[in-house]
């Protein structure tokens, strides 16, 4: 597993999650039961601890760090999508960041919330739950219950759960 003690402090996984072969973990990070940290994800805590809770996913190419003090916590059951960066936020349970977005510092999306792709919600930014944020900088546009959106929230963590089972059982360097 790619997991680096920084300055003494080292990262603590449980033994069922998926960290990928290529994802490095660094510092003062806690990856709690059935989470999943993905290809070239970089978790980063030398600044101050990131929380990956249960059964959430930081997936392929994501960064999660945190300036000096401010942690970042990614809920139990949250995604955090494709080549996001998550920076000293709060996302809550099941949220979606979705593809290429930002949160920035002392930011929250609350629970089975979306910010959608590309989006930058910024520092002290706040998604309410069950809410959909889009732009640059992230607004409030709707509820996501009854749209698309709602299919993604509800949909990713149980996929990506069953996902990471099947890549810790089956994947081989050759």
């Amino acid at each position: 597993m790619p997991l680096y003690s920084f300055e003494g402090t080292v990262p603590r996984v449980a033994d069922d999650a998926f960290i990928a072969p290529t994802a490095a973990i660094i510092g003062d990070v806690v990856v709690e039961a059935g989470a999943s940290v993905w290809y070239g994800a970089i978790v980063r805590a030398d600044f101050a601890p990131v929380v990956i809770r249960r059964g959430a996913n930081v997936q392929d190419g994501a960064v999660l760090h945190g300036p000096p003090g401010v942690p970042t916590e990614v809920g139990p059951g949250a995604t955090v999508a494709h080549n996001c960066v998550v920076h000293g936020a709060e996302l809550g349970e099941e949220c979606l960041v979705a593809n290429g977005a930002v949160v920035l510092d002392g930011a929250r999306i609350g629970a089975r919330a979306l910010l959608a792709a590309g989006s930058v919600l910024i520092a002290g930014g706040h998604v309410p739950d069950g809410m959909l944020a889009a732009g640059a900088p992230a607004v409030i546009k709707r509820p996501i219950v009854g749209t698309p959106s709602e299919f993604w929230v509800k949909a990713n963590p149980g996929a990506y759960a069953e996902l990471a089972q099947r890549h810790r059982l089956g994947i081989e360097p050759v």
